[in-house]
């Protein structure tokens, strides 16, 4: 009997510690599901602050005005709205449109921002296509900054002498490049070469200040990167390139002889000659003429190669495409020598010794 008995109670004991592990077991689970619980709610609640906060409008301190390009996906238009300063979160702007269904509704186009959005205000306007009020103007290969002043000012857009300022003085942090134009004794406008050819649309009332930074923003985009350790091979840096290459924009009019004409200019500096380029004596005079004269050729003006070495103080023009591409890429040839031929063509004809140009300038009837 006794020993049944203390079997029976051990057998109790066991029952009586296996129930007191098991509540502190189920405390422990209850105690973690609701710390898993609290920790699930503070993170949610986090993170919907998180979209929340960026789904905000932005502060817009200025008037902020972008173009959307034809054919645009949500991710790029996105892109353009968050380096603007329209929103804060790309990222999410794109997932909420798609959450929306509107992706395919934004339109491309120029809008204008002067106060706050909210993301859904926003949507609303690119839907709608509702756009700011523009002016167009084309500004073509080879205009230099007196003749784009005059085009402007004819339309409406700037005040000349307003526009001249900030060419020469004007601050423009956001390209880092115009930091890099060396301040040249003698050089007539500071962005010249600068102001790239294109077609643009600007909001009606905008500033000189936002028109300059319009055609400073085509050239950054123009400008390769993996131009700037091409150009380094040839000596250059990116002022002496874009000098260049409005000489060439200036002198040629055919695209296929731009690398040519550019290797001709190579040759010159590499021997240590003068470029003695008539489109630097243009410049000088202020106007184009179809013929120039042996006193033109004269002219007192760093700007006149067929007087000083190397290359003018500052570009003459604005360097279109085939040009900035021509002096990065120049043909390797022997040329020394080109001349106008005289057939309507608007070619040249190419030598490699000063005999052999006399020739063909004859031939072209001494054009120059």
């Amino acid at each position: 009997m006794s020993l049944a008995k203390g079997s029976e109670e051990r057998q109790e004991l066991l029952r009586n510690q296996s129930r007191s592990q098991k509540k502190r077991s189920g405390g422990f689970i209850v105690k973690g599901l609701l710390w898993f619980t609290l920790l699930v709610l503070v993170v949610g609640g986090v993170g919907t602050y998180y979209v929340y906060q960026q789904l905000q409008p932005s502060p817009i301190t200025a008037t902020a005005e972008i173009d959307i390009p034809s054919g645009s996906s949500v991710k790029q238009i996105a892109a353009l709205l968050e380096q603007n300063g329209i929103i804060k979160n790309a990222t999410l702007f794109s997932y909420y449109v798609r959450y929306q269904g509107v992706a395919g509704d934004l339109k491309a186009g120029t809008y204008q921002f002067d106060q706050q959005v909210t993301i859904d205000q926003l949507i609303k306007m690119l839907s709608e296509g509702t756009q700011a009020e523009v002016a167009r103007f084309t500004i073509p290969e080879g205009w230099n900054v007196g003749q784009i002043a005059d085009a402007l000012a004819k339309k409406g857009l700037i005040e000349k002498e307003i526009f001249i300022q900030e060419i020469n003085e004007g601050d423009f942090p956001e390209f880092p490049f115009v930091s890099s134009i060396p301040k040249k004794e003698g050089r007539k406008y500071r962005l010249e070469g600068y102001l790239f050819p294109e077609t643009y649309e600007v909001r009606k009332g905008a500033t000189e200040h936002e028109i300059i930074a319009k055609m400073l923003g085509q050239f950054e985009k123009e400008w390769k990167p993996e131009w700037n350790e091409q150009i380094q091979k040839h000596k250059l840096t990116m002022d002496e390139a874009v000098n260049l290459a409005a000489i060439v924009e200036r002198e040629v009019v055919v695209d296929d002889e731009r690398p040519v004409v550019a290797g001709i200019f190579y040759n010159r500096i590499r021997d240590g000659w003068k470029l003695q380029s008539c489109a630097t004596v243009q410049f000088v005079l202020g106007k184009q003429r179809d013929r120039i004269t042996f006193d033109d050729l004269k002219i007192a003006s760093p700007y006149n190669t067929y007087l000083h070495e190397g290359l003018p103080p500052g570009p003459i023009a604005s360097p279109g495409r085939a040009s900035l591409e021509s002096v990065v890429n120049p043909q390797k040839n022997e040329y020394f020598f080109f001349v106008t031929k005289k057939d309507g063509t608007q070619e040249h004809y190419f030598s490699k010794t000063f005999a052999e140009h006399a020739s063909k300038n004859a031939k072209s009837q001494g054009s120059w």
